[in-house]
């Protein structure tokens, strides 16, 4: 079985995506409790993109993300660095323009893009601040970036039981719907790793993003990012 380590090397991370491809919408649907599902239309909501609008999603994985701007007459790129991921998802949906891309070199001309989102990749990056540094690049003067992640539970009495169910309940379930369980136990770790909502936000401006905020999902569990370059 293969298990990325929390160093995120990135032949690792791309290895475990690529292993866990052929049933990982299932997986996610199923740990999540039917969460992802919400979270997703959150974000196709906050991208807000419009028929001649161009829309980088990246660590797309099998595209599902992407479907709703193609199905709705926006111009998306699904773009992931898994191979495994990519294959998948051309065999569902051929018509989409699947790119291979790595999120620190995107092989992208700057201000190509209207909008840049990512949801639930960020943390698997190895450089977080460079990744967010080619957003930007490869977005125009004006667009828009929405990241959704996993962040933190703002009450704290959840926020104690939300971990529970990460590090105990989540690699069980994982283990019997997942093709790879053991990728799970990465997920959670780098879950209970990554910084809250305020943490993130400087990160982004950091970057150069500007007029940069947040809007917490599920008490907090996800977080959407929104900023503008």
């Amino acid at each position: 079985m293969i298990r990325a380590s929390l160093d995120k090397q990135p032949h690792e991370v791309a290895e475990m995506f690529d292993d866990v491809a052929g049933r990982y919408d299932l997986t996610n649907d199923v740990l999540s409790l039917g969460q992802d599902r919400l979270w997703r239309r959150a974000v196709v909501k906050a991208v807000a993109a419009r028929p001649g609008e161009r829309v980088l999603d990246i660590a797309a994985g099998t595209g599902t993300s992407s479907e709703p701007y193609a199905d709705a007459g926006v111009d998306v790129v699904p773009a992931d660095f898994s191979l495994g991921m990519l294959g998948e998802g051309r065999r569902r949906r051929p018509d989409l323009p699947f790119t291979a891309a790595d999120a620190l070199a995107l092989p992208f001309a700057d201000g190509s893009f209207d909008v840049v989102t990512m949801s639930f990749g960020l943390r698997n990056v190895a450089d977080v601040g460079q990744a967010l540094e080619e957003f930007h690049r490869v977005t125009r003067p004006g667009g828009r970036l929405v990241v959704c992640e996993f962040s933190a539970p703002t009450n704290k009495a959840f926020r104690t039981v939300y971990r529970e169910y990460l590090m105990r309940a989540l690699p069980s379930v994982a283990r019997r719907v997942s093709s790879n369980p053991e990728s799970y136990i990465y997920l959670a770790e780098s879950i209970q790793e990554w910084p809250d909502q305020a943490s993130l936000a400087r990160r982004i401006g950091a970057a150069g993003w500007e007029r940069v905020r947040w809007r917490n999902l599920s008490g907090g569990i996800v977080a959407l990012h929104h900023a503008v370059r």
